[in-house]
């Protein structure tokens, strides 16, 4: 029997085939080899898959779905996965090479810890609106980023997952871990590099 992967590594897309072409290229370069990718379009007309098909492989996993939005997206990828840990990262964003060597190095120094988060360098504007009040503008310092999470399967399915709501989901689900007791831990380590210079990005379209 095959030996669970360490990391399963969900990316979540929409009309975005140039830029997932970046990350792709940016997993794949992980000095960290125990993982597997769950890929899910979620509802892309850009030709998605014909773009990214060279990286498909028994570790790159691709799956279409119609358009739910990314929280329901991300979901799905979670239900694909096998990985011990699961692990975000946002077809806009990269990596750098040692992310997920850093994290598991820091999972298993922390064997108790459920949920690792934290570690983001950001490209472009560091405000975002407040999910509370969105006229109001905070530092992102000050928020918790999703793709950032690196959760114990078990524990996130248990949670419940990603809440389709507007703008939050992923600040929604650290709250529900965190008043369930979750065994939390953060990381400095910049090595999830968050671009927000995309046009389309989710924080970019709220008003």
């Amino acid at each position: 029997m095959k030996d669970q992967v360490f990391f399963s590594v969900i990316i979540t897309t929409y009309n975005r085939s140039q830029l997932l072409l970046r990350a792709l290229h940016s997993l794949i370069a992980q000095t960290e080899t125990d993982w597997e990718a769950v890929i899910i379009d979620d509802g892309s007309i850009d030709h998605t898959k014909d773009t990214i098909k060279s990286f498909l492989s028994e570790k790159i996993h691709y799956y279409y779905q119609e358009n739910s939005g990314d929280a329901t997206a991300k979901n799905t990828g979670v239900s694909y996965s096998s990985g011990r840990f699961i692990t975000f990262l946002d077809s806009d964003d990269y990596y750098e090479p040692e992310h997920l060597a850093s994290r598991k190095k820091i999972l298993l120094d922390n064997p108790n810890k459920e949920l690792l988060h934290g570690g983001v360098r950001i490209i472009g504007n560091e405000y975002v609106p407040d999910m509370h009040n969105p006229e109001n503008k905070i530092h992102l310092s000050e928020c918790v980023i999703g793709a950032s999470f690196f959760f114990k399967k078990e524990k996130f399915i248990e949670l419940g997952g990603f809440e389709k709501i507007k703008y939050g989901s992923d600040a929604q689900l650290f709250a529900k871990a965190e008043k369930a007791s979750v065994k939390i831990l953060k990381t400095d380590i910049p090595t999830y590099v968050y671009d927000r210079t995309a046009e389309d990005s989710i924080t970019h379209n709220m008003k």
